[in-house]
């Protein structure tokens, strides 16, 4: 079955570092589009950033843009987001997801927490 778990959130320091991964399996990986979303305590869940399938076109929200790097390995059907100069308001659960065609599928979120 379709799977997609995400790794590597956790607890950090403002201005640190994490970087998330997102492991796919139960689907053709390398033909779908690859997406971070997140989502705060009481807020709606957000496109964090994009990255497409053979192409690689990768896209950013406002508030990640050059802070944050979305990338994948198709050989090891995964997906990364490297996240640097963390600050508190990116506190919230990320989520990985597929899309293609109208079909989307969703991890379970990993934890990130940016605090001193």
């Amino acid at each position: 079955q379709v799977q997609l778990v995400e790794s590597g959130g956790g607890l950090v320091q403002p201005g640190g570092s994490l970087r998330l991964s997102c492991a796919a399996s139960g689907f053709t990986f390398s033909i779908y589009a690859m997406n971070w979303y997140r989502q705060a305590p009481g807020k709606e869940r957000e496109l964090v950033a994009s990255i497409g399938s053979i192409s690689a076109l990768t896209t950013y929200a406002n508030s990640v843009r050059g802070r944050f790097t979305i990338s994948r390995d198709n050989a090891k059907n995964t997906v990364y987001l490297q996240m640097n100069s963390l600050k508190p308001e990116d506190t919230a659960v990320y989520y990985c997801s597929a899309f293609r065609s109208g079909t989307r599928y969703w991890g379970q979120g990993t934890q990130v927490t940016v605090s001193s």
